[in-house]
Order: structure tokens, then C-alpha cells, then sequence
């Protein structure tokens, strides 16, 4: 079902419950209030007829004779006079008798003094009338038609208005809630007309403070963030596709090359030493995407545990030492530590050793002595990192793109690389919520600074 017609149905049935509800209370009030009157006026003419009766002002066959008379054009009031011991002294028609008095009945007007009830649909009332000095018994009865007439009347009118009142409603419902709708239905189409080919569109956005604006806010920013995506998704494949392309070719020349003549032995290891130096240079991209799909992982996806940051970057050394033997990575601690927790940190040991292994290598691999130093302190809630080298250093404009993914400096010539490390390694310290800041002059070497939250 429709939001539309539910919303339509909602306020038809919040509003029929209530108006019903109005109308009900106003038909109970209006009955109420009649038949209260004609009890009031049941009473006067009681009191009216048993004074004429006991004051022998009209005598009791003339006041039978009106009574019966009377009856035939209107609903006339039936009076009938009981002393307190149940003798009847007048009655208007007996033979017609409506409320039939019973010794049980006068017992209880006695107590009470005045009663009202009903017989069938006629009202009666029971009351004591003082006359002389001794009380009397007093009843009357008759057909309220008129305040009935009416009664019935105010009920088919209401009952008219309900039924028209609930169909304007359901009608104006209805109008509403398309009225108010109608900037979804329009939210909607443009949001149709969003793809992946077309996703630089955006909603209209009519009113920042209401619901709908917001909505239309949250949902174009939720496509800025998408578009990038892709773009970079898109600017991913490509480089990825040209990173790989060259390696691939040259791999391919190589071998094409080397199979054109007859090549003597040592052309032969030639070529298959620059073939297997551009296979290496393919599996190390490879690797190095691999780490980095690991590092776009969410945290909760990956394990962690509490592990000591000094024994990382022994790790990372002989790792760097093993496949560099010319390298020199120097471990300085600034402070004794204290104690074990300000060099231990919550996080995966593969990926912080890997970024690491990246830091090291950078510094080796662009200093003229091919030398690391690390200085490990602590300082509050962090553990820090301070990775240095005396090489070329870099300019502004490496710094302002060093992390973005394929990113090669001003000196690329220097060493080979596929700009892949830095962004691996800045993506894995924010994973374990921590800093990778950078600080290079050209040709006064360069200082990555690794901030980490120790437990």
C-alpha cells in the first residue's frame, strides 16, 4: 500500500473516530437534556392537576372529560392522586392505566420523595404533594412525541453529516497528503534519473529546514561520496592498468627478443635477469594492492590484538635487511620505558610491520648512505615513531601528493618504486586510529613521524 493512501486512511479514520465521537455526544446530550425537561414538566403538570383536585377547584369527572378529550389531538399528561396508604382519590383514565402504581411503588416515593422512570417509552415520575397538612402521592405519565419527533430528526441529521462530513474528509485527505507528497514524488524522478553513467546529478533541495531538505542534503551527500568512489575506482583501474602494462611489455620484449636468434649463454642469462627483475617488479605491485585492499578494511574485519611496537620494527628491520643487505636501519630508544603498556598498542601485526617495512625502505632508498634511523619514545597517550634519513628530501609539491595512489616524485629516477607504499602505509596507521605526518627539505633528508595510541 501506498504511503499516499495510508497516510489518506489514517487521517480519514483519526478524524471519523473523532467526529463520530463529537456526534455521539451530541445526540446523548441533546436525549438527556429532553427527556430531563419533560421529567420537569411531568412535574408541574402533576402538581398542577393533584392542586385543582384537592383544592376541589375542578371536580374529578371534569378533569377525566379533558384528559380523554385531549388525547386524541395531543399526548396528553396521565395524573393519578394515592393517599399514602395506596387509596386511589383520582386517576385520569384508569382504564388506560400506564403506570400501574403498586403499594411497593408508593412505599418508594415515600422514602425518596421523587422518582423518575420510564415505562416503555413513556416517562414517568412519582412524587409527595403536600396539601393541608397531610402528603399525597402523585403520578404521572405520558409519550414525549414531540421531543421525540425532534430527537429522531437531530439524529438522521447527524447521521447525514457524518456520512457527508466523512467524504469531504477522505476527499481532503486525499488532496493533502498528495499536496504533501508531492515534493517525494518529485525527490523520486530526479532519483531516477541518477546512474552510474549520469551520477554527477543531484536532488533539488527547495527548503534546508525541513525534513525533506535534509533528506535531499543526506542523500546528495551520500552521492558526493559514492562519485568519488567510482572516480577513484575508475582513476584505480586505470593506473592499475598502467602500471602493470609496462612491466608486462617490457617482460614481453625481453622474451620476444630473446627468442628472434641464436643468443650465446650470457645473452641468454641477460635476458632472463631482466626478465625475472620485471616479473619481481610486477609481483611486488601485486603485493603491494593486495596490502593495500587489506588496509581498506574496517577495523572490526580485522584482527587485532595487543602487540609491542619494538619488536614490529626488529621485525620490520630484518625483513628490510634481508632483501637490502646494503641498508643500515639504526633502533634508537629516546627514553627507558617505564613500563610495557607505553609501547604496546592494540592492532595487526602484518599490517603495522608492513608499514613499517614501506617507512624504512623510503628512507633507505632516497638516502645517500642508504640509512634508516629510528627513534622510538612515548609521550601521554601515544607511542611515536620518528623514522629519519639524510638523502635528497622532497620538494612542496611531493609532500602535497605523496599519499595519493601511483603518486611518483621528482625523484622516481632515484630508486625504483610503484606508488603504492605510501598510501598503503598512511591507510594503516589511521586504521589503528593514529597519525603519519612528514617533514622534508630538498636536499636535507626527511622524517616520517608515526603517532600511536598505546594501551
Amino acid at each position: 500500500m501506498k504511503i499516499r493512501t495510508t497516510l489518506t486512511l489514517q487521517y480519514a479514520g483519526i478524524t471519523a473516530a473523532v467526529f463520530f465521537a463529537f456526534v455521539v455526544a451530541v445526540y446523548y446530550v441533546s436525549e438527556h437534556s429532553r427527556s430531563n425537561t419533560f421529567f420537569r414538566n411531568l412535574q408541574s403538570e402533576a402538581i398542577t392537576k393533584a392542586h385543582l383536585f384537592l383544592n376541589n377547584q375542578v371536580d374529578a369527572k371534569t378533569m377525566q372529560s379533558i384528559y380523554l378529550n385531549n388525547q386524541k389531538f395531543i399526548n396528553e399528561v396521565e395524573v393519578a392522586v394515592y393517599t399514602t396508604d395506596f387509596k386511589i382519590l383520582y386517576h385520569d383514565a384508569l382504564q388506560n392505566d400506564i403506570v400501574k402504581e403498586t403499594p411497593k411503588m408508593v412505599k418508594r416515593i415515600l422514602k425518596r420523595k421523587n422518582i423518575s422512570f420510564y415505562v416503555d417509552e413513556y416517562q414517568a415520575i412519582g412524587l409527595v404533594y403536600p396539601f393541608e397538612g397531610q402528603d399525597y402521592i402523585v403520578t404521572a405519565a405520558a409519550y414525549d412525541g414531540y421531543g421525540y419527533a425532534n430527537r429522531d430528526a437531530l439524529r438522521n441529521m447527524l447521521i447525514l453529516l457524518f456520512i457527508g462530513g466523512l467524504t469531504v474528509l477522505a476527499v481532503v485527505g486525499y488532496i493533502l497528503s498528495r499536496s504533501t507528497l508531492k515534493p517525494i514524488r518529485n525527490i523520486v524522478k530526479e532519483a531516477e534519473k541518477i546512474t552510474a553513467s549520469h551520477i554527477d546529478k543531484r536532488l533539488p533541495v527547495k527548503n534546508e529546514q525541513d525534513e525533506l531538505g535534509e533528506l535531499s542534503i543526506t542523500f546528495n551527500a551520500l552521492l558526493e561520496r559514492l562519485e568519488k568512489s567510482f572516480n577513484s575506482q575508475k582513476m584505480f583501474v586505470s593506473n592499475v592498468s598502467h602500471e602493470l602494462r609496462t612491466p608486462m611489455a617490457a617482460l614481453t620484449a625481453e622474451l620476444d627478443l630473446a627468442l628472434l636468434k641464436e643468443r650465446t649463454s650470457g645473452q641468454y642469462q641477460a635476458a632472463i635477469s631482466n626478465a625475472l627483475q620485471d616479473s619481481r617488479r610486477i609481483i611486488n605491485l601485486i603485493d603491494g594492492l593486495l596490502n593495500l585492499a587489506k588496509a581498506d578494511y574496517q577495523s572490526e574485519q580485522i584482527t587485532m590484538e595487543e602487540v609491542r611496537l619494538d619488536e614490529l620494527l626488529l621485525d620490520a628491520r630484518e625483513l628490510v635487511l634481508k632483501a637490502h643487505p646494503d641498508y643500515h636501519i639504526e633502533l634508537v630508544f629516546e627514553q627507558e620505558a617505564e613500563e610495557d603498556n607505553v609501547l604496546t598498542v592494540i592492532g595487526n601485526s602484518y599490517l603495522l610491520t608492513t608499514a613499517f617495512v614501506n617507512l624504512v625502505e623510503n628512507n633507505c632508498k632516497y638516502s645517500s648512505n642508504r640509512t634508516s634511523s629510528v627513534l622510538i619514545a612515548y609521550w601521554e597517550q601515544w607511542a611515536i615513531i620518528r623514522l629519519s634519513d639524510n638523502g635528497v628530501g622532497m620538494s612542496d609539491a611531493d609532500k602535497e601528493n605523496l599519499f595519493k595512489l601511483f603518486y611518483r616524485g621528482e625523484n622516481k629516477n632515484i630508486a625504483p618504486g610503484n606508488g603504492i607504499g605510501m598510501v598503503l602505509t598512511q591507510k594503516i596507521i589511521h586504521l589503528h586510529k593514529g597519525e603519519l605526518t612528514v617533514a622534508s627539505h630538498k636536499d636535507e633528508g626527511t622524517t616520517f613521524v608515526v603517532k600511536l595510541p598505546h594501551i
